[in-house]
């Protein structure tokens, strides 16, 4: 007779959407750093990420965990583009990506996200958090 496994915890589930929320961003910006463009084809990728942490998380299947899958999706493409527009700056300033990050404002990140996004890129944004809730749920 098989052994009944634990309920999942939620501070594990939280955990592990945090780490790979970063690791996907991160992964995300390094991209965006060697090739000189936004990459933001890497929502799409982010969103079937967190639809897979989210399962491997054992996040019960619902409405709930599609919310879930959006909103990380939607911190990964929010992390990504500020962290590609304060390394873009960085260079410039002579500043490294993390201290740009941290000097960079909301109203300076949102007008530059403007500008180096074109519709392409607003599109690849959408379908990653169009992916993210189909996906996840």
């Amino acid at each position: 007779m098989p052994k009944p496994t634990a309920p999942p915890s939620p501070w594990f589930a939280f955990l592990l959407l945090l780490l790979g929320t970063a690791g996907c961003a991160a992964l995300w910006i390094l991209l965006a750093a060697a090739t000189g463009r936004q990459c933001s084809w890497m929502a799409v990728v982010a969103a079937f990420d967190a639809a897979l942490l989210l399962r491997m998380a054992r996040v019960r299947p619902g409405l709930a965990r599609a919310l879930w899958g959006v909103l990380v999706t939607a911190a990964a493409i929010t992390a990504a583009n500020w962290f590609i527009i304060a390394t873009q700056l960085g260079k410039v300033l002579g500043l490294l990506p993390w201290e740009s990050a941290l000097k960079l404002g909301a109203h300076h990140a949102w007008t530059l996200s403007q500008l180096a996004n074109d519709s392409v890129d607003v599109a690849w944004l959408g379908a990653g958090l169009v992916i993210a809730a189909v996906a996840s749920r």
